[in-house]
């Protein structure tokens, strides 16, 4: 069943340059039937969003600065979406923001049965991430857009990075195939892919310039991949190994 989620922008974290690929991403994951940005939108800083939003058809809520340094925009949203969820029209919600004060709102949507979706810069500190089901940098959706433009000559800046497998994540992997393989070995990478989402909300194989989980473990020598058919011949079922490291044999 598809999720009706609703969408909740934090307009004062978050720059204005990739909303639609950000709405794009978010139909992924299920129907956005509520869209809504907060901000002080007398503050000439935001007026960046004015055609963006009637583009995507994003409802504005003003919150003025009551006092300086506190952020009523946080507030707002926080308040906006317990009132949402008591409604009962949703079954997720998708945060937009790189701000750690939503992770308390993120870990009771949850406790709540609700599927908790973030959006942020790979700024945002890992609290608020791990209180989401799944968590998507802003930047792997910046440079999906520039290189669908033809313009991917920024790809290797420091926003837009493409990280390498380290040792540590590598080991991550390979325990979760490990926590599923059967006697021999395989666990089915669906299976993979789910449990690797659960342990780390913001693990994608877009983070290391795979569009795809399948293409990122086949490019790693440690493992293996093999293609099934399922039990009526119809569908390629992908199930992955990790190799037997050889022994080295000494000669005499």
């Amino acid at each position: 069943m598809d999720l009706n989620l609703a969408v909740l922008i934090d307009g004062d974290n978050i720059p204005s340059a990739y909303v639609k690929e950000m709405m794009e991403e978010i139909a992924k994951y299920g129907n956005p039937t509520i869209k809504r940005i907060y901000g002080d939108w007398t503050n000439p800083r935001l007026g960046k969003w004015k055609n963006v939003l009637l583009e995507n058809a994003i409802t504005p809520i003003q919150q003025y600065g009551y006092t300086q340094g506190k952020n009523a925009t946080d507030s707002a949203m926080i308040i906006d979406a317990m009132d949402i969820l008591y409604s009962g029209k949703v079954n997720g919600f998708c945060i937009v923001s790189s701000d750690s004060d939503f992770t308390r709102l993120a870990t009771r949507l949850r406790e709540a049965g609700m599927q908790v979706f973030g959006i942020g810069e790979r700024k945002t500190p890992n609290p608020f991430i791990v209180a989401c089901d799944k968590f998507i940098y802003i930047e792997i959706l910046k440079s999906q857009a520039e290189e669908s433009a033809g313009t991917g000559g920024e790809k290797s800046t420091t926003a837009n990075r493409v990280d390498k497998i380290t040792p540590k994540e590598l080991k991550f992997i390979s325990n979760t195939i490990d926590d599923l393989a059967d006697d021999d070995g395989w666990a089915f990478l669906g299976d993979v892919g789910s449990l690797l989402q659960k342990k780390q909300p913001n693990f994608d194989a877009r983070n290391y310039g795979f569009q795809k989980l399948t293409p990122l473990i086949n490019s790693i020598p440690n493992f293996e991949i093999e293609r099934r058919e399922d039990s009526k011949g119809r569908n390629k079922l992908i199930y992955v190994k990790i190799k037997e490291k050889k022994k080295n044999r000494s000669t005499r």
